[in-house]
């Protein structure tokens, strides 16, 4: 892997998990996607990275929060169907809800990530903050997901890996 794709790897990985810290500080004290962006570039668009502050990429940020902002309804019926049924988004944890929306989003919205990635990274978030059954849940989600919107990404995922 070159330094420059490891590089964009981290400044993505630290903006998803910056935009989850926002989207549940928003979910939860109500702030707005507006103010929670303005916070974020005027600390210099930095995210915590298992206690080391690390530089974050400002435009998925952006695009993660004001994305999961505006078409939460969506992403919430798009969870819902990739669910066992016994469950709704709505009933969750608020931290589960707001990984299993930005992870949605990224899959809808990214074409420009491979959905492995995308669910891989936000098994990685949900595995930060929980110890129990909730990041094989967030994987099972996402993975169900990216199979309804982005199955000819994933086939062509697993052909370039076969090889």
């Amino acid at each position: 892997m070159s330094k420059k794709s490891q590089t964009k790897g981290r400044l993505r990985t630290a903006a998803r998990l910056a935009a989850v810290q926002a989207l549940y500080d928003m979910e939860l004290a109500g702030h707005t996607a507006d103010r929670v962006i303005r916070d974020f570039a005027a600390r210099g668009s930095i995210a915590d990275l298992d206690g080391e502050e690390v530089p974050a990429d400002p435009d998925l940020f952006t695009a993660l929060v004001r994305g999961v902002s505006t078409e939460h309804a969506r992403l919430d019926e798009l969870a819902d169907g990739a669910m066992d049924g016994k469950r709704q988004i709505a009933n969750l944890d608020s931290l589960v809800r707001v990984i299993l929306r930005a992870g949605a989003f990224e899959l809808l919205q990214r074409a420009d990530i491979d959905p492995p990635v995308t669910i891989s990274a936000y098994l990685a978030v949900a595995s930060a903050f929980f110890g129990g059954g909730e990041p094989g849940f967030v994987n099972g989600v996402l993975d169900r997901l990216a199979q309804v919107l982005r199955s000819e990404d994933l086939a062509a995922s697993r052909d370039n890996s076969d090889g």
